[in-house]
């Protein structure tokens, strides 16, 4: 919301009185945690983190898990959040 108040005015404002505002956010919500958990989910794979991974060396899986993550929000907020 504070980017659409700050980048996108007339989206915004447009949302606002038109008393869409709180959906077009909970939509966009949904779609950013789905495709965040996606993307998280598919570099994990590729990277071939596994339980096993997690097991035997537990802070390599979360340094490596963390790095993905960063990935994956990054992504998230240039396709659809800052777009």
């Amino acid at each position: 919301m504070r980017y659409l108040k700050r980048h996108r005015k007339l989206l915004y404002y447009n949302l606002l009185t038109g008393g869409k505002l709180s959906g077009y956010l909970y939509d966009l919500d949904q779609q950013a945690e789905e495709l965040f958990f996606r993307l998280v989910k598919q570099m994990s794979e590729r990277e071939g983190l596994t339980e096993r991974l997690k097991a035997e060396n537990p802070m390599e899986w979360v340094k490596r898990m963390n790095s993905i993550r960063s990935a994956a929000a990054e992504t998230v907020n240039a396709e659809l959040i800052f777009n």
